[in-house]
């Protein structure tokens, strides 16, 4: 009996990574996990944070390794985006890939600005403003480093590994704000304008088209490679009434549309358009996510707490509502360290009780998440002149499920939940539509659960006021 087509996704996340095997069936992909490994960001020597790509390097090969009894069709790569490594004459990796979370970005965007004004970069790039996109790291490098360099985004520098050929995939590409959003070509001009080398960026590639040649003979091939793109083209949805919310490390919450939304509205209200699979855009606003609660756990851990996800999941759903609230894209909340003290300060300096139990602090990052998911969602139907009816939930916060109770009474629609894999199940989705084996429509993938909205919406919207989440 013939065996169902198989395909290998890569997902690399910012604080694990994946092999999944993705199996065709019936119109259906069936995945499993073959490989699972860590993948966060290492201090480097002298200071700053790097990642360890050559460990997750060979933890994909292994994964490949295991993958090879089942004889897969092809591999495709997927990662977090604006990352990247720097590729010498001699075809090696010069230095180390420095981590976004790292400061050395600090005041780049004022050197930008004397440059490009925001503006400009704004309706070139329709890149939302955020610290640590692409160019403000490139302008952070040592002078004369980018010379006879050629850059690669972390999927791209694997798939280089893989193939020994080099590349940019579009989807990845339009988060560096070096892409322009509506050629979907490198912009010359603000490559110039940045002082960067004209022959710093690869050739573009778009989802579906063949990389080279991988371990085995394997075909590698270029798939939606942001993250955030695989997990959108996996969004179980119908029509084009609906919002989405890829929820893990970052919260990335919007509406897929068939064009960017370049406004001085949506400047102002700082959303991003980034490509998506068949010609989209991602019109959406990034939102520090699970970090949060992520780091919390660390820290508590680290002081010799016994606590499960679970269990403080269960408490935090007893707690009160709206005792305090955060912005959770205050900076203060971007690098490592004392998560449960830097919101407790955050808390008391905006007049708010300081949450003190894990339980109350859980309780206000996921409240605070909710406002801030159904305020990006609010604002996007707004600036694209769209109606929300349904929001989908995907990614690890689909398996939250007193973070989705609250998205969904938050914002007054129900929430779908699944899948929780969205970005290898897009990846695959990719490569079989390129193989010929799937039709053009969306994969077929039942949500996890269905929450109706519920509670006061006064309430909520007096919660969302008292930090600017209204």
């Amino acid at each position: 009996m013939e065996r169902e087509p198989a395909f290998v996704a890569v997902d690399l996340g910012a604080s694990s990574g994946r092999v999944m095997l993705g199996r065709v069936r019936n119109g259906a992909v069936d995945l499993t996990e073959l490989r699972r490994f860590t993948t966060g960001p290492r201090e480097r020597p002298g200071g700053g944070l790097r990642w360890d790509v050559e460990e997750m390097y060979g933890e994909v090969l292994a994964g490949l390794r295991e993958a090879a009894p089942s004889a897969p069709v092809s591999v495709g790569i997927d990662s977090w985006a604006v990352d990247y490594g720097l590729i010498g004459p001699d075809g090696k990796l010069d230095g180390d890939v420095r981590c976004y979370r790292d400061s050395r970005t600090d005041g780049m965007a004022g050197r930008l600005r004397e440059r490009v004004d925001d503006e400009t970069l704004y309706a070139v790039t329709g890149l939302q403003y955020l610290p640590f996109n692409t160019i403000y790291q490139l302008l952070a490098e040592p002078p004369g480093r980018l010379v006879d360099r050629t850059l690669l985004l972390l999927p791209d520098l694997l798939g280089y590994w893989l193939t020994g050929e080099l590349g940019a995939e579009v989807t990845n590409a339009s988060t560096t704000a070096l892409l322009d959003v509506t050629t979907r070509q490198w912009s010359a001009e603000l490559i110039e304008r940045a002082g960067l080398p004209a022959g710093l960026l690869p050739p573009l590639r778009q989802p579906g088209d063949r990389i080279g040649t991988g371990p085995d003979g394997v075909p590698v091939l270029a798939v939606a490679s942001h993250d955030t793109a695989s997990a959108v083209a996996a969004v179980p949805a119908s029509g084009e009434n609906f919002g989405y919310v890829s929820c893990g490390t970052w919260s990335l919450a919007g509406l897929e549309l068939p064009g960017p939304v370049l406004s001085p509205a949506a400047r102002a209200a700082n959303f991003t358009n980034e490509a998506g699979v068949d010609g989209t855009v991602r019109f959406l606003r990034n939102t520090m996510g699970l970090w949060l609660l992520s780091e919390s756990l660390r820290v508590w851990r680290e002081r010799g707490l016994a606590i499960t996800l679970g269990e403080v999941l269960d408490a935090a759903a007893r707690e009160p509502q709206f005792v305090s609230i955060v912005d959770p894209d205050d900076q203060a909340f971007l690098p490592p360290g004392d998560m449960p003290e830097r919101i407790a300060r955050a808390c008391r300096e905006s007049g708010q009780p300081a949450p003190e139990r894990p339980a109350a602090v859980v309780r206000t990052i996921l409240e605070s998440l909710a406002l801030a998911h159904a305020a990006s969602l609010r604002t996007a139907a707004r600036l694209a002149d769209r109606e929300i009816d349904v929001v989908h939930v995907v990614g690890g916060g689909a398996r939250n499920a007193l973070l989705c109770q609250l998205t969904a009474d938050a914002c007054g629609v129900p929430v779908l939940a699944g899948p929780v894999e969205a970005s290898a199940l897009g990846n695959v989705y990719v490569q079989a539509r390129a193989a010929g084996v799937l039709a053009a429509e969306r994969p077929v993938s039942e949500p996890f659960a269905r929450y109706a909205p519920r509670g006061d919406r006064a309430a909520w919207r007096a919660a969302a006021e008292r930090v600017g989440l209204a």
